[in-house]
């Protein structure tokens, strides 16, 4: 194997850019050619390659984004385009394919798999809620971004007596908002995978007030609610105007962590590694306190839900 190709792909995550750094010069070391593909599959199946060296990726480990760019290519989950991409890696000589995203990248990979084409995916997701491994690349990142961002707001809302609902991404899994409402102090935490309706909402918000608490923030997984949803019925129900903050791509910018920088380059050798050795199809997932490559279908019976734990910590401390 002397060829190998590179693609981001999905929501952009800090350290992205670091794994693309490590890749590329841990790569060369070993003596394969790597080249990146821009856009994700999207650029796959354009055909747009590039032949990366090492002062391409030089000056971008802290930088956030993806030099190699992203995207979300729908049309990719058919199956006449994954053959189509198979056929174009191998018009291009490339012998794997290493992945850099989450879920619907992982996903991806693995349907090129089938196509004979070997791959490895690397998670990187601002959400932490890949199967077969316990940490992403880009969740350190987001989750200092949104304790930044609450303790502003906080400041305001200790000044005028005032709820703040605060809105983080967490479509499916609320591993962002827990984290964050544990290490910020949050009052509440509505997440998907723990429904609580509004009434009760409403309804710890008075027993707070009745406890004296004069300010408090709830955090919102755009899974659960929207936020302005909330917003709304507790306007309706207490005749209080909290204010709201969606936080939005706030949270996938910036340079990463100390720790996603260095997880993304420790997962980098170890797929680089994976290859040099022959071992492919797996995801390169951490677990159990190290690094592994794990094959596919072994990843994704792992799951890793949300800590109870440290759900129910937030209620306790909140009071």
């Amino acid at each position: 194997m002397k060829k190998i190709a590179i693609l981001t792909s999905g929501g952009d995550a800090p350290g992205m850019n670091a794994a693309v750094r490590a890749l590329v010069r841990k790569g060369i070391y070993e003596g394969f050619e790597v080249y990146g593909i821009h856009r994700g599959y999207e650029g796959l199946l354009k055909g747009d390659f590039q032949l990366l060296d090492r002062r391409d990726v030089g000056g971008i480990v802290n930088k956030g984004g993806t030099l190699l760019k992203t995207a979300r290519c729908i049309e990719f989950a058919e199956l006449p385009q994954q053959v189509k991409a198979a056929r174009i890696l191998r018009e291009q000589g490339i012998e794997a394919l290493v992945v850099i995203g989450g879920d619907g990248s992982m996903a991806g990979a693995m349907a090129l798999s089938k196509q004979g084409i070997p791959t490895l995916t690397i998670p990187g997701t601002i959400d932490n809620d890949m199967c077969g491994t316990e940490y992403t690349i880009g969740f350190d990142t987001a989750l200092n971004t949104v304790v930044d961002a609450v303790s502003k707001i906080r400041d305001t809302t200790t000044a005028h007596d005032r709820v703040a609902i605060v809105e983080v991404m967490g479509r499916h899994a609320g591993h962002l908002a827990v984290r964050a409402g544990l290490a910020c102090g949050a009052e509440m935490v509505l997440i998907p995978e723990k429904p609580m309706s509004l009434e009760n909402v409403c309804k710890h918000l008075r027993e707070s007030y009745a406890a004296g608490k004069t300010n408090s923030i709830i955090m919102v997984a755009e899974g659960a609610y929207h936020s302005f949803e909330v917003y709304s019925y507790i306007n309706k129900t207490m005749q209080i105007s909290p204010s709201v903050t969606v936080l939005g791509y706030l949270q996938r910018g910036g340079a990463p962590s100390a720790r996603d920088a260095s997880m993304a380059a420790l997962m980098s050798e170890r797929a680089i590694d994976a290859l040099k050795g022959g071992t492919y199809n797996c995801l390169i997932g951490f677990a159990g306190a190290s690094i592994e490559a794990i094959p596919y279908e072994e990843a994704l019976q792992r799951r890793y839900p949300i800590s109870e734990e440290e759900y129910e910590l937030i209620s306790v401390l909140a009071r």
